[in-house]
């Protein structure tokens, strides 16, 4: 297979990647033949997965408009992807040009990418780095020039938590975040999930076709993801399914919304 000139040189070509497979979902052209061929298979699956997806990245925006509201000009992005149209840097610096982002992916074709679209950008770092390691990627120089720690920051996890697993720890994981943040700090989250009685033949035949071939991937339903929170207060409307997260319409939210295989929520850290 011939290496795109904004490959790193180092990655396996051959290797499906989170970021890249849910590049080729959102549209994206960064991905390669083995990130699409993993992608059609669990679309074929379960073809829903492509409006899932694309859910995940509506509640990101619904999000950080929210957050710009409420006067937050610093976002800490974890499992950041690669940048498409309506990021958080766009849709943050388009009402204050001096809002500060840090991007952080472990994969090295977003990385690049991220850091060939944003080196003009003064108020946008870009790190490489195990958002599973909460104290290296807090005390990396990326993170230190853009954030302060003294003001809030909101740290944004879109589509991640369900590639880390109870094994992995992810109450320690938000806490190793959490523990840094100034009181009125916020965490987002989205989550693929279902509530007990709901997971479906497609659903965990897909599951199956990424755990093979991606990433091992856990569901976890409302419950779970409301322990998630510990330390933070939810916003309202609260956990519930991705597209019912303050809607822009009712009609946003569809027949299919009840039932959506996710689920989204928004914390504020309380004051001392």
């Amino acid at each position: 297979m011939e290496r795109p000139n904004w490959a790193p040189g180092d990655i396996d070509l051959e290797r499906p990647s989170v970021a890249r497979v849910y590049d080729y979902w959102l549209g994206g052209a960064h991905n390669f033949a083995a990130d699409r061929a993993v992608a059609q298979k669990t679309l074929e699956t379960m073809p829903e997965i492509r409006d899932v997806v694309l859910n995940h990245r509506a509640f990101l925006r619904r999000a950080v408009r929210y957050l710009l509201d409420q006067g937050v000009r610093q976002f800490l992005d974890l499992g950041s992807g690669i940048p498409t149209v309506g990021n958080v840097h766009e849709i943050a610096q388009a009402a204050d040009p001096e809002a500060r982002i840090v991007y952080v992916d472990i994969d090295p074709v977003a990385v690049a990418h991220s850091r060939s679209i944003l080196d003009s950008n003064g108020h946008v770092s870009v790190l490489q780095a195990d958002v599973r390691d909460p104290a290296n990627v807090l005390a990396s120089p990326e993170v230190d020039k853009q954030l302060d720690f003294d003001e809030p920051v909101a740290v944004l996890m879109i589509a991640l938590l369900h590639f880390v697993s109870d094994d992995e720890d992810p109450w320690g994981m938000i806490g190793g975040y959490r523990d840094r943040l100034a009181p009125g700090s916020f965490l987002a989250l989205s989550h693929a999930g279902y509530e007990a009685d709901e997971e479906t033949d497609s659903s965990r035949e897909a599951c199956k076709i990424y755990n093979r071939h991606v990433t091992r991937t856990t569901f976890r339903d409302r419950s779970e993801l409301t322990r998630l929170f510990d330390g933070f207060t939810l916003v309202e409307p609260g956990v519930v399914r991705v597209p019912a997260w303050r809607p822009e319409s009712p009609a946003d939210i569809g027949a299919s919304g009840k039932r959506f295989p996710g689920f989204a929520a928004l914390g504020r850290k309380a004051q001392r």
